[in-house]
């Protein structure tokens, strides 16, 4: 049997990301799909609308047939590190190929600018480190690194495109961890990533959450935009939980942990660098919102991506010294959450081949990796009614999804 992984968010599941599931099977000629996916907390340093559970269910119910989670320590992170994460857990679960959406869509460019690269890789890090010790931020840095090196994103694969970025670092990752892994990409449909604008029947997960957020209810024109079937995910996860999951429900929480916390106890936080923390407890005095504290705090240096993972390992209590031990260690098991007929035919399948055990679900921890992810479980709901809370908690020690 043959396996594509692909590396998502779905957040939420819409109509693009059916049309990635489907045409990443046939272009690789998969048996099976499986899917590495965020949990609770993203790539971008947010809370996803809905919880990893209802998302995995999205997932198995259009057409995925294995889904794990992506550890928090792999998630919360820059492009690098977050491909580095999925790359080993696919190749772990022996994989063929991986596929991925991209501005682009086609696979010669990413691997004609990884070789350009690899080439120059000194000097590009070289670069990079002098333009971070300027105060410019992590995007701009890598910016002029690719230009020391003569990669026109004009010419070959623009890098400023964040789908791009995402492609380009799982080609890092593939190179080093496995470079059997056959690549594979397809251009995303119509809307930008970032695009705030609900078109039909194609939308960025974006404008997805933005009128959800606006409007509190699943309209006619959202449902245009995805499967029938996540919708219904969807209308069930807000009836039970009574919202949304985004950054202002966190606000007073956040405000709460920094104006009872000291400063050498702020800079323990992962993310918390360069004196952060004592803008961190200034602004923190008078700020009425969430997206008011995130102005106030913006800089050339700190982005809104950059501030909102460390307001993540802040609500999380991720200290650097915890983040770096994990880094450091092999992953200790992996996370199912959901599987199809196929999926558990293929783990059936490849399990003398796999060196990492899966668990179905929490029980005791019996490492830092589950005690982190706990907590990451308990900070997600924490927003939610105590009741509502406790039952939603419970899902971490149930069976995983089968479709």
């Amino acid at each position: 049997m043959q396996a594509c992984g692909v590396i998502v968010e779905y957040n939420p599941f819409h109509n693009g990301h059916d049309y990635h599931l489907h045409k990443a099977k046939q272009t690789a000629g998969a048996d099976c799909i499986i899917a590495v996916m965020s949990g609770n907390f993203l790539q971008r340093g947010e809370p996803a609308i809905v919880d990893k559970f209802s998302r995995a269910k999205m997932a198995i119910d259009q057409g995925a047939d294995i889904v794990i989670e992506l550890p928090y320590s792999s998630t919360v992170q820059h492009s690098d590190l977050f491909a580095e994460g999925a790359i080993t857990l696919l190749n772990e679960l022996q994989v063929s190929s991986v596929c991925f959406g991209s501005e682009l869509g086609t696979i010669a460019p990413f691997l004609h600018t990884y070789h350009s690269y690899k080439n120059n890789e000194a000097l590009f890090y070289q670069t990079l480190k002098e333009q971070l010790s300027l105060g410019v931020s992590y995007p701009k840095a890598s910016e002029y690194a690719y230009q020391s090196i003569n990669i026109d994103f004009n010419e070959t694969l623009d890098l400023t495109k964040p789908n791009n970025i995402l492609g380009f670092s799982y080609i890092k990752a593939i190179k080093s961890i496995n470079p059997i892994i056959q690549p594979f990409t397809i251009k995303r449909k119509q809307s930008d990533y970032h695009d705030k604008h609900l078109t039909t029947p194609y939308a960025s997960a974006t404008s997805i959450r933005h009128q959800l957020l606006n409007e509190a209810i699943i309209s006619q024109q959202i449902q245009e935009t995805m499967p029938e079937r996540t919708a219904d995910r969807l209308k069930n996860y807000h009836e039970t939980a009574g919202t949304w999951h985004h950054w202002e429900d966190y606000f007073s929480l956040l405000q709460y942990r920094v104006l009872t916390m000291d400063t050498q106890g702020l800079a323990a936080i992962h993310g918390v660098d360069e004196g952060l923390e004592n803008r961190l407890i200034k602004t923190a005095k008078n700020a009425t919102s969430f997206q008011n504290w995130m102005d106030n705090l913006k800089s050339k240096r700190y982005t809104q991506t950059r501030l909102q993972r460390m307001f993540t390992h802040l609500l999380t209590n991720t200290s650097k010294k915890t983040m770096n031990q994990l880094q450091q260690q092999p992953f200790p098991y992996i996370r199912l959450l959901g599987l199809s007929e196929q999926g558990r035919a293929y783990l059936n399948h490849t399990k003398k081949e796999r060196t990492v055990p899966i668990f179905t679900q929490f029980s005791k921890p019996d490492s830092l990796m589950m005690e982190v992810e706990e907590r990451v479980s308990n900070a997600y709901y924490a927003i939610l009614a105590p009741h509502i809370r406790e039952n939603m908690r419970k899902q971490e020690f149930e069976p995983p999804y089968r479709g």
